[in-house]
């Protein structure tokens, strides 16, 4: 029997580094304030990349880190909210760059949901005729953030990661999901509004800045995430227990902790690196899984679960086994 594997793992984070201190200088706020509701100390913020210039790094990375002719990739997959343009996605930038000539290429946006999406679609091709192909999920939100506004100037910031994927013999392999979208609350959150222009002139000026209900996120996430991490569980005949490690989007440190709770979980089950990049949506679970390898504390064989949650508003589960 055929399965997917994750064969590699990639990360590029921007050098330059905004604490909570320095917010504090511009925004009536404080790092005691900002860290005791988010569990964010700082983030990190491009000063001339875009969001290709991260995700052609990553893809560098996995390209040479695993030795791999290029040739051989099949497709090439970006999660996203905040590409350079709408076209050319941000992946067919990244497809260019790394010479992958045989390789389609994409972009998705599902949010802070997105590496799990992307995670499903690649899944998906590779089940079917494809052998070879590379998941990244790369962010600039802060060219999306107000930072006059202090209920989102605090919470993002930009980074990418990404995965190398293969069909394989072995029995590594994604087990279940379960992905959901919300669209009837999608006013909860909102960011890139273009103007509506026609001949006649402009009908609305558009915002292209984050807004959100940050009270209706969070009950949304505590009570929605909880429900597709069951869905997945259920599909995989696991329970809780069973998972080695949950790697959720990393939005915020008390959500993640209800969640532990809610599930009867050691917190250490729950890695968690938003006190240093603050959220960077499509890119988190990513960057915690790149992280997690880097350190040796994910290894073959073990059960992970994955949970992304956020604009859309969308909500997805995976249970993947090393």
């Amino acid at each position: 029997m055929e399965h997917i594997r994750i064969s590699g793992f990639a990360k590029s984070i921007p050098k330059r580094i905004v604490t909570n201190d320095e917010l504090a200088q511009q925004l009536d706020t404080s790092d005691d304030w900002i860290y005791s509701r988010t569990g964010i100390h700082q983030r990190h913020i491009v000063t001339t990349e875009n969001t290709s210039d991260l995700a052609i790094d990553v893809a560098k990375q996995l390209v040479e880190k695993n030795q791999i002719d290029v040739s051989t990739l099949d497709f090439v997959i970006v999660s996203t909210m905040s590409p350079d343009t709408l076209t050319p996605s941000v992946a067919a930038k990244v497809q260019g760059a790394i010479g992958a000539n045989h390789a389609f290429a994409f972009d998705l946006d599902a949010a802070c949901s997105g590496f799990v999406y992307g995670l499903s679609v690649a899944n998906a091709l590779l089940s079917t005729q494809y052998q070879r192909g590379i998941l990244i999920g790369a962010e600039v939100l802060s060219k999306l953030v107000d930072w006059q506004d202090r209920s989102v100037a605090v919470l993002f910031g930009d980074g990418a990661a990404g995965i190398l994927l293969e069909r394989t013999q072995t029995p590594s392999r994604i087990m279940s999901e379960s992905l959901k979208a919300y669209g009837a609350q999608s006013d909860a959150l909102t960011a890139g509004e273009f103007p509506n222009q026609n001949l006649l002139g402009t009908i609305t000026s558009g915002d292209s800045f984050f807004h959100m209900d940050g009270r209706a996120v969070y009950g949304f996430a505590t009570r929605e995430v909880p429900n597709v991490l069951n869905d997945a569980l259920s599909k995989a005949h696991l329970t809780a227990d069973d998972i080695d490690v949950f790697i959720l989007h990393q939005a915020n440190r008390r959500i993640i902790e209800s969640i532990a709770k809610r599930f009867g979980q050691s917190i250490e089950k729950f890695p968690m690196n938003m006190m240093a990049y603050g959220n960077t949506s499509a890119a988190s679970i990513g960057i915690v899984l790149t992280e997690l390898f880097e350190q040796r504390q994910i290894h073959e064989g073990q059960l992970i679960a994955l949970a992304g949650f956020g604009g859309g508003l969308t909500a997805g589960a995976m249970i993947i086994k090393l």
